[in-house]
């Protein structure tokens, strides 16, 4: 396979897509502050409740799941690079890794739903696996994805289906949420986030699956740089064909499954380790479906003309990312424009779009500038200090 030498337009567009449907999910989800306003009018709610449905079916865990995958896709490019020069990249890919955790501790002082954090802990994940064979990784990521955790709950609920099943710990700490969201004082904000915001993250992405769930999608995208899957071809163009037509196979029975799987088990401590599980292999379904589908688009001639609107976005991607925390808690929160007690998802997906063309435009004058979107540049530099 041929060096990197230069950017892959496919994933700068992927990722940058993947940025843009991330912002409206959080615009909808008044940034992780769920609240339903009063006094709208008559014919909204239905509206609303559309909106919302049809959103987190089309990107609900399958957007960052893009992210996820192509985060270790850049972790092979950069190794790889390095590697050519007959140099290792895992003593600084680890560094690299700790200036991530900076940024994300920044972002989630605005918003705690941060996964910058998640990834610079699980990216780790990668340093002991990147000498390994193509089977040896790829049978530890299918392992993770396969939710051993959840499995071992499951059998521990068969053996003892009249336990009691506790609500997950994450809700205690996402009910305090309103303690300082609402109210005017940044100051409280942040610190509501970096602290009670932190821990209910950390509890989901544990009780979530999105631990192991991750930790896969990192080596699977670390895999799909070693195949060079985005590398235009015909080879690979068939392999995104055949993927394509799997995952939407796999996707049907598994949304058909979790749709169904609360009635057929009614034996609560049982069910839900099961409906976790299936939403997690759903949710992998549908993204591949996305992604395969985006990629093979991408290469017609509409279709690029079409999707590279999305690459300025990618290219500058921990700026977008950290921009929309800042932007979107200004919008929603109380200590700026407060908009969560008065905007459902109708409004919240319009000033979503409205925002991500206004990104889009930022993005398309400063990467047609500079070489690095701002925060970019800075990691860069600060990785080979």
């Amino acid at each position: 396979m041929k060096p990197f030498s230069s950017r892959l337009q496919v994933v700068d567009a992927l990722r940058g897509f993947a940025i843009v449907s991330i912002m409206l999910l959080h615009n909808i989800e008044h940034f992780d502050f769920y609240f339903t306003p009063a006094n709208l009018p008559a014919w909204m709610p239905a509206i609303d409740n559309a909106i919302w449905d049809t959103l987190f079916f089309l990107f609900g865990g399958k957007s960052y799941a893009i992210f996820a995958l192509l985060f270790g896709l850049t972790f092979f490019i950069q190794d790889d690079n390095q590697t050519r020069k007959g140099k290792d990249f895992r003593g600084r890919f680890a560094w690299r890794l700790l200036l991530l955790l900076g940024f994300g501790t920044i972002n989630s002082a605005f918003y705690q739903g941060d996964i910058l954090t998640i990834y610079a802990i699980l990216g780790f994940v990668l340093i002991p696996v990147a000498r390994l064979s193509d089977k040896a990784v790829f049978w530890v990521a299918t392992v993770l994805m396969v939710q051993p955790y959840m499995w071992v709950t499951f059998i521990h609920a068969v053996q003892n289906p009249e336990m009691v099943v506790a609500n997950p710990v994450s809700w205690s700490y996402f009910g305090r949420m309103g303690d300082y969201v609402t109210g005017s004082s940044l100051g409280a904000l942040l610190w509501g986030n970096l602290t009670n915001g932190k821990l209910a993250v950390f509890h989901w992405t544990w009780e979530s699956g999105r631990v192991f769930q991750t930790s896969a999608l990192f080596m699977f995208g670390m895999l799909a740089g070693r195949r060079g899957l985005f590398v235009p071809g015909e080879n690979q163009k068939r392999f995104w064909i055949r993927a394509f037509m799997v995952a939407v196979v796999a996707f049907t029975v598994l949304f058909y499954l979790k749709t169904n799987l609360k009635g057929w088990i009614d034996i609560k401590a049982i069910r839900r380790p099961l409906v976790e599980i299936v939403t997690t292999w759903a949710n992998m379904g549908f993204m591949m479906v996305l992604v395969s589908g985006f990629v093979l688009l991408f290469q017609s001639a509409i279709g690029h003309r079409m999707l590279r609107v999305f690459s300025p976005i990618g290219r500058m991607s921990l700026s977008n990312y950290m921009i929309q925390s800042i932007i979107g808690s200004f919008v929603y929160y109380g200590f700026g424009l407060g908009l969560y007690e008065y905007t459902g998802s109708t409004y919240c997906l319009a000033i979503g779009l409205v925002l991500a063309v206004l990104q889009g435009i930022f993005s398309t004058w400063w990467m047609s500038r500079h070489k690095y979107g701002p925060l970019e540049g800075w990691w860069h530099k600060a990785t080979w200090i």
